[in-house]
């Protein structure tokens, strides 16, 4: 239940701070925008100004094009209306933040996408202790629980040489933005050819690149001939190329998906893939509630996914729980 001391409330066009008088990743237009991370679903056109971490703004000009943008230094505090506000390492994608609000001694966090594993592509999530934490709950269901990301690599380098031994291309589709550049950095350093990449995926990863970040060596399929061979090839393409006419240049090709879905073979088998692959930019059961422990929030509102099953846990063992119904949705 909302009340007039909350520090964000649900708006038509999203989260909301009163006392700051801005909104939090909003799908509608709004005057000010606190922007999480860059994915479609949390950054969207239209805003009068968008604030951000620096690290994200590579990817907001990409995906949003020339925009007022107001960039932060992470941890740094910056004020606005009469709420002071800082933006702290969410560990999702690259420049991904949580929004720290503090008004007249209380604290909120709206904590975005998050997830508790290493990546090497951004910087982790940090702890930022709060009275109140709102949590994504993408995956908040005891089953979801994903293994070491090193593991999952070996897995998806055993799927290649697989294919080569049979003579087809290894398909691994994945999101433009974020897991895709995760999995290339994971690969850095096997003895491994070159992926070749979609180029919806060749974009985001020449924005993370420029940025710094390390990863395999990539070619882009556009530049590969028509008659290319590409048996034994590991193959990135977003999942919205699955059943498109751009498969048609693989003669013969095993199709993976690389998400944290992947977990459930229910889901692998509904959406046909031939191989799943566990690997999320998510946090994952026990991570969101060790996140929520460390927070030492004394309520929480969980937003966007399973929102009921954690909502129940946390009442169960003391904490006040309850959920924003948001329109935030998978990345695209």
């Amino acid at each position: 239940m909302q009340t007039e001391r909350d520090l964000v409330v649900m708006r038509p066009e999203g989260l909301y701070c009163p006392a700051g008088d801005f909104h939090i990743d909003p799908w509608r237009p709004v005057p000010r925008a606190v922007i999480t991370h860059g994915h479609g679903d949390h950054a969207r056109i239209g805003m009068g100004a968008y604030y951000c971490l620096v690290e994200s703004l590579p990817i907001l000009r990409w995906r949003l094009g020339d925009q007022p943008y107001y960039p932060q230094a992470k941890d740094e505090a910056f004020t606005l209306g009469r709420a002071r506000v800082s933006l702290h390492p969410a560990g999702h994608v690259l420049g991904s933040a949580q929004v720290r609000i503090e008004v007249d001694g209380q604290v909120w966090v709206a904590s975005g996408d998050y997830k508790r594993q290493p990546d090497p592509t951004c910087a982790p999530f940090e702890a930022v202790p709060c009275d109140v934490f709102i949590t994504e709950a993408t995956f908040a269901l005891p089953v979801y629980r994903w293994p070491e990301t090193a593991a999952v690599i070996e897995e998806i380098v055993q799927w290649r040489h697989e294919c080569a031994r049979r003579g087809e291309v290894a398909l691994l589709y994945c999101y433009a933005l974020g897991k895709a550049q995760r999995v290339l950095a994971e690969l850095r350093g096997r003895d491994e050819p070159p992926v070749l990449l979609h180029g919806a995926i060749a974009a985001g990863v020449e924005v993370y690149r420029q940025a710094g970040v390390a990863m395999t060596d990539t070619e882009p399929v556009s530049e590969q001939a028509r008659s290319a061979d590409f048996a034994g090839r590991l193959v990135m393409a977003p999942p919205s190329a699955a059943g498109s006419a751009w498969l048609r240049r693989f003669r013969r090709a095993q199709q993976g998906f690389a998400s944290g879905w992947m977990r459930l073979r229910g889901n692998r088998r509904r959406r046909n893939y031939d191989r799943g692959f566990v690997v999320s930019d998510h946090a994952d059961w026990p991570a969101l509630l060790r996140s929520v422990a460390e927070t030492g929030a004394r309520r929480v509102i969980a937003t966007h996914g399973n929102t009921d099953a954690l909502v129940r846990h946390l009442c169960e063992h003391g904490i006040d729980a309850g959920a924003f119904r948001t329109a935030y949705g998978e990345e695209s």
